[in-house]
């Protein structure tokens, strides 16, 4: 493509963004003239594309409004937020307008994407995964008010992971190829990781990748805004056995040390413990043929347990620690205070 064919495409892709552009602004933006700017307009006119010129102190060029435009000028990063939006949404039941809507605008812009740039958001869609996907009804037993406190162990929204970065290891776990990145670690270091990805996984707001760390022999978690500068290795690996992505990813987060090591028993099936104590923040074995689950949390605090406790409402034993004895025996006795009337 030619540079003054390049500049008026620009142009019609700033003028696309919405609201009046001066001349002076669009000369800085496409490094040209204001008469350059101008010639180009006129272009864009002659091409039937409703240019309007508006008069005035803020004047300048707009896209008449609500006029149908041809299909848009999307670049690699626009082209991701709108296909992985449109998938997001679908998969997670959230989507305001039938599948098949969603279905033929996303067909529409893969039309006009490079092939290149196709494939690789293809690779991103097929190898994404979740670790949950909400209801499509409410629950027929809604969360008491009790179970809210365990918020704040769950994983925080972080930064978005770079864009390319992202395709390039979508790409990589796509095709089993070998992954070379500059990982930094929670407490600030950073190094050079060789990794074997396994699957990429969106979890709570965060992007985790699972893979085995070639260095350490061992499975590892990584969290893409962490991850700089991937890159394929040569060869291709074999995926092992065992569980899928989602829950690797998990497990590693329930299992990953915290300041408290919490062990419970509590005669309720998995699913009634799931809705107050998630996956991720603790792993639910059982029930036996009494009906008792084992229940293990690592957690950073320990006040917001009693409260989730409290509103299971099922029987239940504390093996560990002792600390948590004496803040569900404080938390009953706050409650019984406030039953009889004497609560301050």
């Amino acid at each position: 493509m030619t540079r003054p064919v390049a500049r008026v495409l620009a142009l019609l892709e700033l003028l696309q963004s919405g609201g009046v552009r001066t001349v002076a602004e669009l000369a800085e933006r496409l490094e040209v003239d204001e008469r350059t700017v101008r010639r180009y307009v006129s272009q864009l006119v002659d091409l039937d594309l409703p240019v309007e010129s508006v008069r005035g102190r803020y004047g300048g060029y707009r896209l008449a409004p609500g006029h149908r435009m041809p299909p848009l000028m999307l670049s690699d990063e626009e082209a991701l937020a709108v296909l992985l939006g449109l998938d997001l949404a679908d998969r997670a039941g959230l989507s305001v307008v039938p599948a098949a809507a969603s279905g033929t605008a996303a067909a529409k812009i893969r039309r006009v994407l490079p092939r290149r740039l196709a494939h690789r958001l293809d690779a991103l869609r097929e190898t994404l995964t979740f670790t949950a996907r909400p209801a499509p009804t409410a629950p027929t037993e809604p969360a008491a008010p009790g179970a809210a406190p365990a918020v704040p162990e769950a994983p925080a929204a972080s930064a978005p992971p770079d864009p390319e970065a992202l395709l390039t290891v979508a790409d990589a776990v796509r095709h089993r190829r070998p992954l070379a990145f500059r990982y930094t670690s929670a407490d600030g270091r950073s190094g050079e990781r060789a990794v074997q990805p396994h699957g990429l996984v969106l979890h709570a707001g965060r992007w985790y990748l699972t893979g085995r760390d070639t260095d350490a022999r061992a499975e590892r978690l990584f969290r893409l805004d962490r991850l700089a500068a991937p890159r394929p290795l040569p060869g291709t690996f074999v995926p092992p056995p065992g569980p899928d992505p989602a829950d690797r990813v998990l497990h590693a987060l329930a299992t990953a040390p915290h300041r408290h090591h919490v062990r419970l028993r509590i005669r309720a099936d998995a699913a009634r413990i799931r809705a107050h104590f998630p996956a991720g923040l603790a792993l639910v074995g059982g029930p036996d043929a009494d009906g008792w689950s084992e229940v293990d949390l690592r957690v950073a605090r320990l006040d917001w347990v009693p409260g989730v406790l409290a509103a299971l409402d099922r029987p239940f034993t504390i093996d560990r620690p002792a600390e948590l004895r004496a803040l569900v025996a404080a938390l009953a006795e706050r409650l019984a205070a406030s039953a009889r009337g004497d609560g301050t």
